[in-house]
């Protein structure tokens, strides 16, 4: 894989004893959907069932921004690599200046560019991706630099599997982010979605008339543990279309079979997990 809702929230939870079910309100929350079973809390008072859920609404905001910085910055990261493909394939050029910290100067900017924000490296989480995107640029110089080869088979699908493989071995089990597809896109069998992976790209950014670019998010499990689950559709833009494009089944450079994509079709979603 070459990876290039203001909705009605359904809260559904179990009633205390003796408690009578009432019709549950709905909260709209910002480019998402959002199921809260885990946070809703009642609280019975002369018969009268509250529904306490403001304090899990904002956890889960927070949550989502985080997730949001974060995925930005892996695909800010990445465009620096998607947007050198010839440079970084150019035989003749040896030095390609292309350096750690040059990387993550333009992955910074990259992010400001597209998010109209400024980057503030002030969190855990954060900082361990920029750790991450240098680390990587740092053990790949030596091939990037290479003079008298041309295709490198550094493409930006493989930067981002090994900025994604850093990047959760630094945060030491408390997130987890991985590039992913539809089942059918899917080359490399580590990128394959899960369950829940599957069941949105299907379900929802398949779905005709869902908003294009909107992530999903909602606190669940995975794997047994409580997680928070956030994931973002990606579509296939003019550089994709080289190796992804028509026709369906033709060898691109790196000798992989087309897809078959066209410009604007969903190609992949990155998904982030918050423990």
């Amino acid at each position: 894989m070459h990876a290039c809702v203001a909705a009605k929230a359904e809260l559904t939870t179990s009633l205390p004893p003796n408690a009578k079910r009432e019709s549950m309100p709905f909260f709209f929350i910002d480019t998402t959907i959002l199921k809260m079973n885990k946070f809703i809390r009642y609280v019975s008072l002369s018969g009268i069932v509250l529904l306490l859920a403001l304090p899990a609404v904002a956890i889960a905001d927070t949550q989502a921004n985080i997730a949001s910085e974060l995925t930005s910055i892996f695909r800010a990261a990445r465009l620096v690599v998607s947007s050198n493909q010839s440079h970084i394939n150019d035989a003749l050029i040896g030095d390609k200046g292309m350096s750690a910290d040059v990387v993550a100067q333009k992955t910074i900017i990259n992010f400001e560019i597209a998010t109209a924000k400024t980057l503030k490296i002030d969190t855990t989480a954060k900082k361990a991706m920029i750790r991450a995107v240098k680390d990587v640029m740092d053990e790949n110089q030596l091939l990037i630099n290479e003079a008298g080869i041309g295709l490198k088979g550094f493409l930006p699908a493989i930067f981002a599997r090994q900025v994604a493989t850093k990047f959760t071995a630094l945060m030491q089990g408390k997130m987890k982010i991985k590039l992913t597809a539809p089942k059918r896109l899917i080359r490399n069998r580590a990128n394959r979605p899960d369950r829940w992976e599957a069941n949105i790209i299907e379900s929802l950014f398949k779905k005709v008339g869902y908003e294009q670019g909107k992530a999903f998010f909602e606190q669940t499990q995975y794997k047994g543990k409580d997680a928070f689950r956030f994931i973002l559709p990606e579509y296939y833009d003019k550089s994709c279309l080289d190796c992804h494009g028509k026709p369906r089944g033709a060898r691109d450079i790196t000798g992989g079979k087309k897809e078959g994509g066209e410009l604007g079709q969903l190609g992949g979603a990155i998904s982030l997990i918050i423990y």
